[in-house]
């Protein structure tokens, strides 16, 4: 299965380069496993990240411990209903004194972003936003900018007090290569966070590992080996959350109303290949994209109002899915 071109110098260094940020995050962090990973996979990917839980659960405090560890621009925008598109890209103002427009640029133009409580915002700025991670650009008074080279949105999301707020559209959840969920910690990992609080662990904000540093991540991971046969496993998953009725349990897949897009695939791809180098392997395993289906398809598949009612768990279906494909 191993056919990649990595030496073992360049596997060494992209080790200790993750081994620094995983040291970095678990010091400050405690428990939310998955989003530790979820979160290296967006940073590896180069791909943004959708967290959702109840508020309190530290969403906004990793974001920001992760983008601490690794240096560049970072930015915070709370969201909120009067948010308007030019508060997150920029604008034009006129400047009295020398008779001519100046561009603001927008807290959009950064390496990481966070954007706390998307679903606060209006429709129209979230389409906005949506535009700026696709097209990886800017358009203000008719002129491009072009966004940095590492671009990384880490959207949170609140999935509770809807009233006044507006969810993002399935299709817009779509331009997330991966979505992750927090549970309540335990009582020992609440009383952990306590103390590392009372310690003042968050005082230090040295960062780890340089911008540089994260681009031949970005670039190596580009280079991981995945066999075909690995892509036509990756398909054959995808293509059973539209057609789930030939695949898993009648009971189950009448409670699918819409599968994963092409995105899906090219997402378990990219998400794929920065797994396989965070466990410092040069290719790809079926393993891999089995770790990692929930995180890919969990906003990509929709259920219906019966699912709901039946308290039906997307993650059930994946399984499904999962359990009835053929590994290769």
């Amino acid at each position: 299965m191993e056919k990649s071109d990595i030496s073992m110098e360049e596997m060494q260094k992209s080790n200790t380069i993750i081994k620094a940020i995983s040291n970095y995050y678990t010091a400050r962090i405690v428990g939310h496993k998955n989003l530790q990973i979820s979160l290296l996979i967006s940073l590896i990917a180069n791909g943004h990240i959708l967290v959702e839980s109840v508020p309190g659960l530290a969403k906004t405090t990793a974001a920001k411990v992760l983008t601490e560890s690794c240096g560049g621009r970072f930015s915070r925008i709370q969201c909120t209903p009067d948010l308007l598109p030019s508060d997150l890209i920029g604008t034009q103002t006129y400047n009295v004194k020398t008779g001519e427009f100046e561009t603001k640029i927008g807290p959009v133009y950064a390496n990481f972003v966070l954007i706390d409580e998307i679903n606060r915002s209006s429709s129209k700025t979230q389409s906005a936003m949506l535009e700026a991670m696709q097209e990886r650009q800017v358009s203000i008074g008719g002129e491009i900018y072009p966004l940095p080279e590492v671009f990384i949105v880490i959207a949170t999301q609140n999935p509770i007090e809807q009233e006044g707020t507006y969810l993002l559209a399935e299709a817009q959840q779509d331009r997330f290569i991966i979505k992750e969920t927090l549970e309540y910690p335990t009582v020992n990992e609440e009383l952990e966070v306590l103390n590392r609080i009372e310690s003042n662990i968050f005082e230090e904000r040295e960062k780890v590992v340089s911008m540089e540093e994260i681009q031949y991540l970005q670039a190596l991971s580009k280079r991981i080996y995945m066999d075909e046969s690995i892509k036509k496993y990756i398909i054959s998953i995808v293509y059973a959350t539209r057609h789930p009725d030939k695949v898993i349990e009648p009971e189950l897949a009448k409670y699918v109303t819409n599968g994963a897009s092409t995105r899906a695939s090219i997402a378990f791809m990219e998400a794929g290949k920065a797994f396989a180098l965070i466990n410092g392997r040069t290719f790809v395993t079926p393993d891999d994209i089995k770790a990692i289906s929930h995180s890919i398809l969990r906003h990509r598949i929709t259920l219906s109002f019966e699912a709901m009612a039946d308290e039906v768990e997307v993650e059930t279906i994946i399984d499904a899915i999962i359990r009835a494909i053929k590994t290769p």
